[in-house]
């Protein structure tokens, strides 16, 4: 047998150092926003069942996650409120108080001086009686409508001091009516990373446990949320929302669409991040526990797919275990 092996790729491969030395994909604490859950009361901390080791936090013991997120580097958190069915009505009314419990986080984590972000999300299903991300009149998930509330719910985060405005709604039109809002009240230095390609998709179930939405939504959000199917729809929506003024963008999920993840970001070459959501994590999980996964090297192979594809970032609830390992691999 005669073969030619004048470039033998194993040469790069003999030991760690030369593995070190030409690797193309890299991961630091930078790349991780973390997503947090909040809730009412003093001293409180819920497990969510369905997303072991993730917890709802009350305001107190909520700040000393963020401490320890900035500790270890995390470059922002993202806050999502369990809000009580008592404050739920069908308009959402809630998200429009300005001592409601995502604002009072926020005022409560800025008064800590520390070096991270906070990203606030906008839309209103966390504040819905019936689940839904907007405001539903005649049976119909309205429009224009609803942005005029969520136009109001940005500021009023804005207010509060949220760094960073994550409109999850998947309204059109959104993204342009928030920045002119931010605009005008002078908040120029606001970002927003946009929801901009969020999929309609069966693997949010944890996070509808999480805030509260699983019993209370009705039907499904086929009607703003995006068609699995559709890669090139998701180009579409990410073009609208840079022209209307978003800094970064998301594509939601994370790992069942690297590919609009990669068309993305070669396409526009914007700040560009991906949601590991709840039912990958749940599912990770659920193999780590039963044994049929080494977290620590599940975690980071997957995390790496992301940057892999492109992503600058990923929002993941894996994101201070992440970084407790990265900085220090005895720490998880």
């Amino acid at each position: 047998m005669n073969l030619d092996l004048s470039k033998r790729m194993r040469r790069n491969r003999k030991s760690d150092w030369a593995r070190r030395l030409v690797t193309e994909t890299t991961l630091s604490p930078s790349d991780f926003i973390w997503p947090l859950f909040i809730q009412e009361g003093c001293n409180e901390k819920t497990p969510i069942p369905s997303m072991p080791g993730v917890y709802r936090y009350s305001i107190d013991l909520l700040v000393e996650q963020v401490k320890e997120a900035a500790n270890y580097q995390l470059p922002m958190i993202a806050l999502f409120p369990n809000t009580p069915q008592d404050l739920r009505d069908d308009k959402g009314s809630e998200a429009l108080n300005p001592n409601n419990l995502v604002c009072r986080a926020i005022r409560e984590i800025k008064s800590l001086g520390l070096n991270i972000g906070i990203m606030a999300d906008v839309a209103l299903d966390p504040y819905t009686s019936h689940g839904h991300d907007g405001l539903i009149i005649d049976g119909e998930i309205v429009n224009d409508a609803t942005v005029k509330v969520l136009t109001q719910q940005s500021l009023i985060l804005a207010q509060a001091g949220a760094d960073c405005l994550g409109p999850s709604d998947m309204m059109d039109g959104r993204i342009g009516a928030i920045r002119q809002t931010l605009e005008q009240n002078k908040y120029y230095n606001t970002q927003i990373m946009s929801y901009a390609a969020k999929f309609a998709s069966s693997y949010y179930g944890p996070f509808r446990d999480a805030v509260g939405a699983s019993s209370t939504l009705q039907g499904d959000k086929k009607s703003y949320q995006m068609n699995p199917a559709n890669s090139n729809e998701a180009l579409q929506e990410v073009r609208l929302d840079i022209e209307e003024g978003a800094d970064m963008v998301m594509i939601k999920p994370g790992l069942p669409y690297l590919d609009v993840l990669k068309n993305v970001k070669s396409t526009f070459n914007i700040p560009t991040f991906a949601y590991q959501v709840s039912g990958e994590y749940a599912m990770i999980q659920a193999a780590v526990e039963n044994g049929w996964l080494e977290k620590e090297k599940i975690m980071m192979e997957t995390l790496l797919s992301f940057k892999r594809a492109g992503a600058d970032g990923v929002l993941t609830y894996f994101a201070l275990d992440a970084a407790k390992y990265l900085l220090n691999k005895d720490a998880i």
